[in-house]
């Protein structure tokens, strides 16, 4: 194909339709939101929910998120944060936290929607590939209840083997909800055999990683005690067991499953004294005139007259 120079002229800038503002900060992905957000016409305006994860630097975000004409509305949210309310103090943002926040949302989820005790999820996380099944329902043999469904939202994070996003939603699936997913995405997932090491994903789960690379870390400090330790300060401030590690998650979630509104207690607000403030006083007539004057001697004097 021929090189063909773009002119822009004034017919062009005329037809120029600005994008979104989202898609101009570079946020959002509209050719995906609109495939997610799209409800099918035979549902008769039930509402279509996302499992939306974002994961930041200090934090992950998980929520349960409805759109609407006025915008997106949150059902239930869980954050990374939260997680030293069940005992996990430390490693807020790796795969064994961003499982933890998963399992949280989903039992505050279904807590809110008064089906936790019909959808348990997965008794133990043991790393393999589950779905939530239709549940009968209480008032007769022949009817069942659907789960609690939600697709998931990863924004523009890449959908790479293993990432912190699809721990979310194993914790979210193990905790009860019904997310469509494949096992392909997990750490462990062999491409050549198209099968699950579920024991390579139950290790992530628990913070084994976490734990091999903590207790290098310490052997490496042991011997050369001179050399500052940069990686896990926190940990080592804290005093944790690399061994102690895999027994923090099992508890944080049995803490979760037991009472997912358990938060961390809000911090007392500071009673402040009087702010200094910056602004001016407004000078009175008389004032200014006597300012200006000072200002004249003070000239005057410098220059000896």
């Amino acid at each position: 194909m021929p090189f063909v120079k773009v002119v822009k002229n004034k017919a062009y800038f005329k037809r120029f339709q600005v994008k979104y503002r989202r898609r101009r900060e570079g946020k959002t992905d509209y050719h995906a939101r609109r495939q997610m957000v799209l409800q099918d016409k035979t549902k008769f305006g039930s509402p279509k929910y996302r499992l939306v994860v974002r994961i930041t630097n200090k934090d992950i975000i998980a929520q349960i998120v409805q759109a609407k004409i006025v915008g997106d509305e949150v059902l239930m949210a869980a954050y990374a944060h939260e997680l030293p309310a069940f005992g996990i103090e430390h490693g807020l943002t790796n795969y064994a936290a961003a499982y933890a926040t998963g399992l949280l949302l989903a039992r505050r989820t279904l807590t809110k929607l008064g089906i936790a005790d019909k959808f348990q999820g997965a008794k133990e996380a043991d790393g393999s590939y589950s779905a939530v099944r239709t549940k009968k329902d209480d008032q007769g043999d022949d009817e069942e209840r659907f789960p609690f469904k939600a697709i998931l939202d990863v924004g523009l994070a890449r959908t790479t083997t293993g990432a912190r996003v699809f721990g979310v939603l194993k914790g979210a699936v193990d905790g009860g909800i019904a997310v469509p997913h494949r096992p392909n995405r997990f750490p462990g997932y062999n491409k050549e055999k198209s099968s699950l090491d579920a024991k390579v994903h139950r290790d992530r789960i628990f913070g084994k990683h976490v734990a091999e690379y903590l207790k290098q870390v310490k052997e490496e400090a042991s011997s050369n005690p001179d050399e500052k330790c940069v990686q896990f300060s926190k940990y080592m401030s804290a005093k944790v067991a690399p061994e102690s590690i895999e027994g923090m998650y099992k508890k944080a979630h049995a803490a979760i499953r037991a009472d997912p509104s358990k938060s961390l207690p809000k911090k007392a607000k500071k009673e402040g004294g009087e702010h200094k403030s910056y602004k001016a006083k407004r000078m009175s007539g008389a004032e200014k005139r006597a300012a200006a004057k000072a200002k004249v001697a003070a000239i005057r004097q410098r220059l000896g007259k």
